[in-house]
C-alpha cells in the first residue's frame, strides 16, 4: 500500500492504519527528517529479522537504531546519561542525529550490539513522532540506503514503493525525501565522538 500522509499535519485515521499495520508484525518505509527509513514496531522479533533480510545485512551484525517520539521515552531504553550529553541532546532533538548510547534491558536483544550500546533516533518530522506516540513503544530504524549509498530513486515515494511494494506492507509518501543521511554520535565515552557527518551540524554537540 502507498499511502499518503501530510508532513505536517497527518491524519488521525493514516497514522491510525499504519500503527495498526505495525502492531501486526507489518514492516513500512516511512519519512524522517534526513532520508526514508524502514522500520517496525521493536518488540515484533519477526518483522526485526524481516527488515534485515530486505537490507540484506545479517541481524547481528545490523546497525538499527530506535525512532524515539521524546527524550523522555529515549531515557526509557538506555543507561543513565551524563549531564553534558543530556543537555547536547536537549539541544539538538529532535533532530537529524543518531546518538549511541549504552543500552539497558528495556532494549530488545536483537537491537544490541556486543557492546550493549544503542542507536537512538528523535526526529524533527511529525509523522513518525505520531506512529510512535500512538503505538506506545520505538520504532526500529534502518535508512533504505546500503552502505551509505544514496541513490536518486530513495527520494521519491512513488519509486520507492515501485521497488519494495512487494518487500514491505506500507510505503507511507510525504512527500520527496532528503538525500543526506543522519549525523551519528557517540555518546558511550567521555567525549562524544561524531562516527559519520551527515545533515546534522556537529558544531552543535560542542
Amino acid at each position: 500500500m502507498l499511502l499518503k500522509v501530510h508532513p505536517d499535519n497527518p491524519g488521525e485515521r493514516q497514522i491510525k492504519i499504519v500503527v495498526e499495520c505495525l502492531l501486526d508484525g507489518g514492516v513500512i518505509i516511512y519519512p524522517t527528517d534526513t532520508v526514508y527509513a524502514l522500520g517496525c514496531d521493536i518488540t515484533k522479533s519477526k518483522a526485526v529479522e524481516r527488515v534485515a533480510r530486505i537490507k540484506g545485512v545479517k541481524l547481528e551484525k545490523a546497525n538499527f537504531s530506535l525512532t524515539c517520539s521524546s527524550l523522555s521515552q529515549l531515557a526509557d531504553y538506555t543507561r543513565p546519561i551524563n549531564n553534558h550529553v543530556f543537555r547536547v541532546m536537549k539541544r539538538v532533538l529532535p533532530g537529524p542525529y543518531t546518538f549511541i548510547l549504552n543500552a539497558n534491558t528495556n532494549v530488545p536483544r536483537v537491537f544490541q550490539s556486543k557492546k550493549k550500546t544503542v542507536g537512538i533516533r528523535n526526529p524533527n518530522h511529525l509523522v513518525p513522532i505520531h506512529l510512535v506516540e500512538l503505538l506506545g513503544n520505538p520504532i526500529m530504524t534502518t535508512s533504505l540506503h546500503h552502505e551509505d549509498e544514496i541513490i536518486d530513486y530513495l527520494t521519491d515515494p512513488e519509486d520507492i514503493y515501485e521497488r519494495f511494494s512487494k518487500l514491505v506492507d506500507i510505503v507511507i509518501d510525504s512527500g520527496h525525501g532528503g538525500l543526506i543521511p543522519s549525523t551519528v554520535v557517540d555518546c558511550t565515552q567521555d567525549e562524544l565522538v561524531v562516527v559519520r557527518e551527515g545533515l546534522g551540524d556537529p558544531g552543535l554537540l560542542e
